[in-house]
């Protein structure tokens, strides 16, 4: 990667983790283009480079932070030894949940909008990587093991969809249980659905 290309993607980069930081710290509403790019260090004219507008970065930030969760999950998921498929995905579900239960900060910007690191098209462009992510992982056992679902991709956005929505509500409001005690009755569901 040239000097120029290199110069990019860290303008990229910062006006990312200063806009993350200022999400969290301010809010979406009470953050302003002008407060992202006076404390990133750059020219207001750079933003519009990168970004149509500020909700287009809300938007690249929320399947950034969501896909690194569910990355994070899925490797730590392939160190350990799985014969059951739900097994593997209650366990990457279980290690997303606990992250955000020690990280608020990421609960309170992602809120309810965990699958866009898995469906979203801005996430193409911004990562470069080529690691199985939890979609391809879900696709390929269900194969492999002969899993009888007729649509596993939907299946699996019904989960993350159902993790996503309920989450939230039951860390922050411990609505309808507090989490730890929602988490048995959100797993025998996430069984259910993989085991038809």
């Amino acid at each position: 990667m040239g000097k120029v290309e290199t110069n990019k993607k860290q303008k990229n980069t910062t006006l990312l983790q200063t806009s993350f930081e200022l999400f969290t710290e301010k809010g979406f509403t009470k953050t302003t283009i002008s407060d992202i790019v006076n404390r990133a260090g750059l020219a207001k004219g750079t933003f519009y480079l990168y970004f149509k507008d500020k909700y287009e970065l809300q938007d690249v930030l929320l399947a950034k932070t969501s896909h690194e969760l569910f990355s994070k999950a899925c490797k730590e998921a392939t160190q350990q030894q799985f014969d059951r498929l739900d097994d593997k995905i209650v366990f990457i579900i279980d290690s997303i949940i606990n992250e955000l239960i020690v990280r608020p900060n990421i609960l309170k910007f992602i809120q309810k909008n965990l699958s866009l690191g898995l469906y979203s098209e801005k996430l193409t462009d911004l990562l470069d990587s080529e690691e199985l992510g939890i979609k391809e992982l879900f696709v390929n056992e269900v194969k492999e093991k002969d899993i009888p679902l007729e649509y596993p991709e939907m299946t699996l956005f019904m989960i993350i969809e159902l993790v996503s929505s309920t989450v939230f509500t039951s860390i922050v409001e411990s609505h309808p249980l507090p989490i730890e005690e929602f988490k048995p009755h959100l797993y025998k569901t996430i069984r259910l659905l993989i085991n038809e």
